[in-house]
């Protein structure tokens, strides 16, 4: 009896990916930071925040290992970011349009995020993206699965799905690393917080300019679902 294939799998980070969360996550980074007593950064000055775990932000923000310091940060940033934050952020165009050509095709899709799992499942259904994924995943309210590497090893456990047959995308250099950890390969993104250097440099297997070229440079490193 023969094995069937593995179902080729598909992870999309959501921050800088999907969505252009920009102004909910430099504003309550922000309001942390004035609220600590500490330098408030420009919101400018902050973009290199999306996308990493938010504690390990913090960490560099407050130039510190001390983990009550850097909780009391992460305590104050969501106790806005979840009433407001999550929602001041825009749908990035030709995402729906790629989604529904993936899904259409029958890979299987997850989020794969460090943001918090409930604030990404408000923002999915916010801007009615839940019907192209098959499962979210995200981190926990303990830390748990912030880090990418321990995310995509969550997520192939979970989900059994294989590795070879499995391709993280995402818009920076932690969401090609974190795959790589785990033998997948990475779609870098260029509409997000990452530029072409840093992922390549991470070890993309593509780079895709516009969410309409996803879908070759899935089949090409995939192959058809």
């Amino acid at each position: 009896m023969s094995i069937p294939a593995p179902r080729p799998a598909l992870l999309f980070d959501l921050d800088g990916t999907l969505t252009d969360p920009f102004v909910g996550i430099t504003r309550f980074i922000q309001y942390a930071m004035e609220k600590l007593g500490r330098l408030v950064p420009a919101a400018d000055d902050l973009r290199w925040c999306i996308g990493p775990p938010l504690k390990s932000a913090f960490r560099t923000l407050l130039d510190t290992d001390d983990d009550t310091a850097t909780d009391a940060a992460v305590r104050l940033y969501r106790e806005r970011y979840s009433v407001v934050g999550k929602f001041e952020n825009s749908l990035i165009q030709g995402i729906p349009e790629m989604l529904a050509t993936l899904a259409g095709e029958g890979y299987f899709l997850s989020i794969a995020t460090s943001k918090l799992k409930t604030y990404a499942g408000d923002i999915i259904d916010h801007f009615e993206l839940r019907r192209y994924f098959h499962v979210l995943h995200g981190s926990e309210l303990d830390g748990r699965n912030a880090a990418k590497g321990d995310l995509v090893r969550h997520i192939l456990a979970t989900e059994q799905i294989d590795a070879t047959s499995t391709v993280m995308i995402g818009d920076r250099s932690h969401d090609v690393v974190g795959a790589s950890a785990n033998g997948v390969a990475a779609i870098g993104v260029l509409w997000g917080y990452g530029d072409r250097s840093e992922l390549e440099g991470a070890g993309a297997a593509r780079i895709a300019n516009r969410p309409e070229e996803l879908p070759h440079l899935v089949r090409a490193v995939l192959g058809p679902a």
